[in-house]
C-alpha cells in the first residue's frame, strides 16, 4: 500500500487512474507521493518515507529539485500535457496584440445604458482599429511541445513563421511544419519579425535573455508575447521601450506591478494551462508517470533524475540505487552482488547532471547484508527495494 498526498487540487480523471493499492493522506510527513499544481513546497522538509513528487504541470519553481535530489527524492513534471491549452491562448494574444479589442469592449463597457451606442460605435472604432497577422513573420524562440503547436497553428493562420531552437528534440523536428524557417542565429527573429514569442525554460542563462540589448535589435513596432515565464524579460527595459514606442505590445500571462497597468501591455492572470482539458491531461499523466515509479521503479519526464526504464516488474527482485554521477558506481555494485552469488537478470544505468539511477531485475533473494554494503558505497543516495 502507497500513500500519497494532493498539495492541491487535482483533476478526478487522474486520481481515477489510482488502485487500491494507493491510500490518501493529508499528513505531508507520512506520504510516500506527492501531487501537487503550484504549491510552494521549499519550506516543506522531505520526509524519510517520501519517494517522489508529481508536478501536474511542467514548470517546477515551486519544487526544491536540487535538494529533494540530494535525499533521492524524484520529481516529475508533465511536458506537453498543457502544450494546447497555452498554444490557444498565444494566438488569442496575437490576436489582442493586433488589433485593439480590449479597448474596444471596455469602450462599449464605460457607455453602458447610452441609447445611441450602436451610431456611436460606427464612429469610434476607428480608434481600435489594427492589423490582421495573416502574412506577417513570427518568431518563436523555443520549439519544444508549445512552440511547435504555436509553430504549425500560426503556419495555417498564413503567417510566415521563424523557429529558433539550437536544442531542438528529434520528436519536435518531426512534428514541425516544413514551412518553418529554421534559424541558427537568434539576432535574425529579433531583426525580421513582427511578432516574437518565447518558449524557452527559464535558467541562469535564459533569465532577462529578452532586455534592451534584444530589443534594439528588434523592428520598430514588433509584439513580444511571454507565456513561457516572467523572468524571461526583463520587464523593466520592456516598459521603456513600450513608453518610447520601440515596442507596439507585450503580452505576458505573468501579473506583477511591473507590468500591470502600463501603457501597450496586455497582461493575462495566467491563464496559459487553466482549461479543464489541460488540467485533466496534466492530471493524467501525473498519476501514470507517479504509478509506474512506484510499483516499477521507472522514471519518465523527471527533472532531477534521468530517464529510466525496466518495463513492468516480472522477476524476483528489482532494485534501485539512487547515487551520484561518478566513476565505478555501476561496478562496485555488481562486484558486490557478484561475491554474493547474486545473479542479475537484467539492468540498467543512467545518469543525468551529478545524479544516476540503477536499476537491477535480481533472480536470487535480497540479502539484508549485501543491501547494507550497497548502501555503504559511496556515493550512494538511497535505496529501494521495490519487489
Amino acid at each position: 500500500m502507497f500513500k500519497y498526498t494532493c498539495l492541491n487540487p487535482i483533476s478526478k480523471v487522474g486520481l481515477d487512474f489510482l488502485t487500491d493499492n494507493y491510500a490518501n493522506t493529508d499528513n505531508f510527513e507520512e506520504a510516500q507521493a506527492v501531487l501537487v499544481r503550484s504549491a510552494k513546497m521549499h519550506d516543506l522538509e522531505p520526509g524519510k518515507n517520501l519517494l517522489a513528487v508529481a508536478r501536474a504541470g511542467a514548470g517546477v519553481n515551486n519544487i526544491p529539485i536540487d535538494k529533494y535530489a540530494e535525499h533521492g527524492v524524484v520529481v516529475f513534471n508533465t511536458p506537453g500535457a498543457n502544450a494546447n491549452g497555452v498554444k490557444e491562448l498565444v494566438i488569442a494574444g496575437m490576436l489582442l496584440a493586433s488589433r485593439d479589442i480590449v479597448g474596444g469592449v471596455n469602450w462599449l463597457t464605460e457607455n453602458t445604458g447610452d441609447a445611441e451606442i450602436a451610431a456611436k460605435a460606427e464612429k469610434q472604432k476607428k480608434q481600435y482599429a489594427g492589423n490582421e497577422i495573416y502574412g506577417k513573420k513570427l518568431g518563436i524562440i523555443g520549439l519544444g511541445a508549445i512552440g511547435v503547436k504555436v509553430a504549425n497553428a500560426a503556419i495555417a493562420l498564413g503567417m510566415d513563421v521563424y523557429g529558433y531552437d539550437p536544442f531542438i528534440s528529434v520528436e519536435a523536428a518531426w512534428n514541425l511544419s516544413r514551412d518553418i524557417k529554421h534559424i541558427r542565429n537568434i539576432d535574425e527573429i529579433y531583426e525580421n519579425c513582427d511578432y516574437i514569442t518565447i518558449h524557452v525554460p527559464l535558467t541562469d542563462d535564459t533569465k532577462k535573455m529578452v532586455n534592451k540589448d534584444a530589443i534594439d535589435k528588434m523592428k520598430k513596432g514588433v509584439v513580444v508575447l511571454n507565456f513561457a515565464r516572467d523572468l524571461l524579460v526583463d520587464e523593466e527595459d520592456m516598459v521603456k521601450a513600450l513608453d518610447a514606442g520601440m515596442v507596439k505590445r507585450y503580452v505576458t500571462d505573468f501579473p506583477n506591478p511591473t507590468t500591470v497597468g502600463k501603457k501597450g501591455v496586455i497582461v493575462i492572470p495566467h491563464l496559459g494551462a487553466s482549461t479543464e482539458e489541460s488540467e485533466d491531461n496534466c492530471a493524467k499523466m501525473a498519476v501514470r508517470e507517479l504509478m509506474d515509479f512506484m510499483e516499477n521503479g521507472n522514471i519518465r519526464n523527471s527533472v532531477n533524475f534521468p530517464a529510466c526504464d525496466l518495463g513492468p516488474v516480472n522477476d524476483a527482485h528489482r532494485l534501485a540505487i539512487y547515487h551520484k554521477n561518478v566513476k565505478n558506481m555501476l561496478g562496485q555494485f555488481t562486484a558486490i552482488m557478484a561475491a554474493a552469488d547474486m545473479n542479475i537478470a537484467n539492468m540498467t544505468n543512467k545518469s543525468k547532471g551529478d545524479y544516476a539511477y540503477s536499476l537491477f531485475d535480481i533472480e536470487s533473494p535480497l540479502d539484508k547484508e549485501v543491501l547494507a554494503k550497497l548502501e555503504a558505497v559511496d556515493g550512494v543516495v538511497k535505496i529501494r527495494v521495490i519487489k
